[in-house]
């Protein structure tokens, strides 16, 4: 489906299996029931001024837009060029591997969140660097960016966010233990620019995630 239409979704769409234009997903709309400026009751419907349906306050008449978060992770490199990954504690996807990450804070910059989840994950200290991508997650309401990263300091501290850190090289990833759609492709868009030989070894490595969030 999303190689249909390259164009008008953009690379950010290889990590995310529906359709846009949907609205909100379901899931989020559920708990979207009352203004958060006059307690009055939430409806879809469509809004003079508006080009599609919004969730309106039926007493005042606010707008309650509806945006994605955004989710800033790392893909943390060793000196000598291994990927540190991280064993997942919390769900979604316990007990599989991803790349340290987390939502970013309102008082921060997409950088900070960066050093910080890893910091808080990992026990590593890193220094970003180039942007590796972009990936949409239309069934989480999330965007997650994801930069190369360089490890300048720190030690693996396994947490409960964390059960297990490792650093693997290139062509040792445990790709069907990886947790993510996002992490694939993160990972995939990492090798394409850092060894395309193992990305041309493993005949363009496409393996399907355990968990798609």
């Amino acid at each position: 489906m999303t190689g249909e239409r390259p164009f008008e979704r953009g690379r950010d769409a290889r990590s995310t299996d529906i359709d846009s234009g949907r609205g909100v997903p379901p899931w989020l709309a559920t708990g979207l029931n009352f203004c958060s400026r006059c307690g009055g009751p939430l409806q879809f419907g469509l809004i003079d001024g508006e080009n599609r349906e919004r969730l309106g306050c039926t007493v005042c008449g606010f707008i309650a837009y509806v945006n994605p978060r955004l989710v800033v992770s790392t893909i943390p490199v060793t000196d000598d060029g291994r990927v540190v990954l991280l064993r997942r504690g919390i769900e979604p996807g316990r007990g599989s591997w991803a790349q340290p990450g987390g939502f970013l804070e309102v008082d921060e910059t997409v950088t900070e969140a960066a050093v910080r989840e890893t910091l808080e994950e990992t026990g590593l200290v890193v220094q970003p660097g180039e942007l590796v991508g972009l990936y949409t997650r239309l069934e989480a309401a999330v965007v997650v960016v994801a930069f190369e990263a360089r490890v300048v300091g720190g030690e693996f501290r396994p947490n409960p966010e964390a059960l297990e850190i490792a650093a693997y090289e290139a062509d040792a990833i445990p790709w069907p233990e990886i947790a993510f759609t996002t992490t694939m492709w993160a990972l995939r868009d990492w090798l394409a620019l850092r060894r395309p030989d193992v990305v041309a070894a493993a005949g363009g490595i496409s393996p399907g995630p355990r968990t798609r969030s």
